[in-house]
């Protein structure tokens, strides 16, 4: 894969991505070129304790996650839209962990997907509509 200087991403960043999509240290970001288990590292190959991203319970290229989503995705990379076996499957086996008070599974793709469902389940659960957000904006 082609590394390009920090400088130049820098650049294509400003020009191809919007400007709410915002960087962590703005004044002088980090440049992560690579991952691997609890650490991701810099085009210098400084090593960070990566304690932001959603990886920590297994860690960035864990060999069993990477096999296992190569392994589905080489039969099928789909959403959960679609009736197929592997996602009740899924569901029934992390199930099976839980309290019976806990019987369903949602499956979203990302933080916001999970705060849009939460906030949806909330007001339906207590029908009420109104929500209060707060913003932290790191700087």
């Amino acid at each position: 894969m082609e590394q390009m200087s920090k400088t130049e991403t820098i650049a294509l960043r400003e020009k191809y991505i919007g400007q709410s999509c915002q960087l962590f240290f703005r004044k002088d970001p980090i440049k992560i070129v690579r991952a691997r288990g609890q650490y991701m590292y810099d085009e210098k190959g400084d090593a960070y304790l990566d304690c932001i991203n959603n990886v920590c319970h297994v860690g960035h290229c864990h060999p069993d996650v990477v096999k296992a989503a190569c392994d589905q995705i080489s039969t099928l990379n789909t959403n959960n839209r679609f009736l197929h076996d592997e996602i009740v499957l899924c569901a029934e086996r992390i199930l099976s962990t839980m309290p019976d008070e806990l019987s369903v599974c949602y499956f979203v793709n990302s933080g916001s997907e999970a705060n849009d469902l939460a906030i949806r389940l909330a007001q339906i659960h207590t029908g009420n509509k109104d929500v209060i957000a707060l913003e932290h904006l790191i700087t």
